[in-house]
């Protein structure tokens, strides 16, 4: 017989004269004829009672069931006869696959996060982190349909690279040389990179980025969707040392576009959680985060706000706030400020533009007439509540000269860029991007605090289990 998910069972149109379920025991009680089991199998947040009959010839299985343990279940899918569900199953047949002895971590009493983090092989069968995932699966899925829907076109971005897209972050080295014994170059004084296996110093990637330029530049739209890596000493509840991001690129984009692009996804992606993953939204909204059902709606309801960096740095000095990190013209504005933008002043998303261009990269686009020490560029940061930065974006320079003498001004070698030279001189055009962190994108859309705890198995500075 063919297997029936629980979520499937649950939904079913009608009673069923024959059923196979499998999955693992939540919860087992023992009356005197029967015994109540609550089988989950991950395909949603609610389990399916199963009813074993003390009369059944297997029944003395039933004690081997606790509450860990994998069973398989063949039976009647019936009417409830209790409250709090409309099927239930009686058990004709009842088999335990797997014993789970009483050192299983996961009983039915409540989990510290941090517990759970140290059991990230059995975190998923919790309610919490099986609603977290399926949100998880749910979204990246969305994330493909989104630009599908568009046109868009699917890039796979090399995972290792010799580029440090502009210095995005600090990067991992990948090196197959003797670290405790290296070749040197003739003089000795220095390691010869050219021995190692790419001939030259490598590195786990921070950005696809710009490789999606590469092929905006020849099929018009498109979108890396992959890990991404930080070699930072960071341990905030907003950082991990793999991650990853989503990042567009449009030819024949400007700025007001790409902006435009970023508010559709984050709400497309609001829209699909909402309708593909109610109930799971349902158990954050009671369980983690009491507002949450109301900061989607209102999210989704609204306009972003835009403002300018300028405008931004005006609304922080005259908030008559204190803050941890003083903010002047010129500064990286950090999470304190982000989150007052999006949280106290417009208290909706807000999308802010036109960056300082020293504290920029230097691909993005240089705006025309700046005031002297005030130059800036076509870059934008949405935030949001809750989170601060989810997206960071600019519309790039396509012009070779401002682009080179963006180069200077970061002190950037153009040889280590040649390539990246060339798509100014054949056939450049206007284009935009961004790029999304999922996880916060998760943390956003489950109200779930930590970025720990919507990867699967998180990577930050000292941990690297499972």
């Amino acid at each position: 017989m063919q297997r029936t998910l629980v979520k499937d069972a649950l939904n079913a149109p009608g009673p069923l004269d024959a059923i196979l379920l499998q999955g693992w025991v939540r919860t087992r009680r023992d009356a005197k004829a029967l015994s109540f089991i609550e089988l989950n199998d991950g395909s949603c947040l609610k389990g399916m009672q199963v009813i074993v009959d003390a009369a059944l010839p297997d029944y003395a299985n039933v004690a081997r069931a606790n509450t860990g343990a994998s069973i398989e279940v063949h039976g009647k899918l019936v009417e409830s006869k209790g409250g709090g569900q409309k099927w239930e199953v009686v058990a004709e047949k009842f088999t335990v696959l797997g014993e789970a002895d009483h050192t299983y971590p996961l009983q039915k009493k409540g989990h510290t996060l941090e517990f759970l983090r140290e059991i990230a092989h059995l975190r998923p069968r919790s309610n919490l982190f099986g609603a977290v995932f399926r949100v998880r699966s749910r979204l990246a899925y969305a994330v493909h349909q989104f630009f599908q829907e568009r046109g868009f076109h699917y890039v796979h971005a090399p995972i290792i690279t010799a580029s440090d897209a502009e210095g995005a972050g600090e990067m991992f080295r990948v090196t197959t040389l003797d670290l405790e014994n290296p070749p040197h170059t003739e003089d000795g004084k220095h390691v010869d990179n050219s021995k190692d296996f790419f001939g030259k110093k490598a590195f786990l990637t921070v950005s696809g980025q710009l490789e999606a330029e590469i092929f905006a530049s020849a099929l018009s739209s498109v979108y890396t969707f992959g890990p991404t890596f930080r070699a930072e000493n960071s341990n905030t509840s907003r950082h991990a040392s793999e991650f990853w991001m989503i990042e567009p690129e449009v030819a024949f984009c400007d700025l007001a576009g790409n902006m435009t692009l970023a508010e559709d996804f984050v709400k497309y992606l609001i829209r699909d959680a909402k309708e593909h993953c109610a109930a799971d939204l349902a158990f954050f909204s009671q369980f983690v985060d009491k507002g949450l059902n109301e900061r989607l709606d209102f999210v989704l309801q609204r306009p972003f706000q835009r403002c300018s960096y300028t405008e931004a740095i005006e609304i922080l000095n005259q908030s008559g706030k204190t803050w941890e990190h003083p903010v002047a013209w010129g500064d990286n504005l950090q999470s304190e400020h982000e989150r007052f933008l999006s949280e106290e002043h417009f208290k909706c998303p807000v999308t802010v533009y036109n960056y300082p261009r020293a504290i920029k990269a230097f691909y993005m686009r240089q705006n025309a007439g700046c005031e002297p020490g005030r130059e800036t560029v076509a870059a934008m940061d949405l935030l949001v509540p809750g989170i601060g930065e989810i997206i960071g974006g600019s519309q790039r320079e396509e012009r070779l000269e401002q682009l080179r003498a963006g180069m200077m001004l970061h002190h950037l070698d153009e040889k280590n860029y040649w390539w990246y030279l060339d798509l100014r001189r054949y056939g450049s055009v206007p284009h935009s991007g961004f790029g999304l962190g999922f996880e916060r994108m998760l943390m956003f859309v489950t109200g779930v605090g930590n970025i720990r705890d919507v990867i699967p198995f998180a990577r930050t500075p000292g941990n690297a289990e499972f």
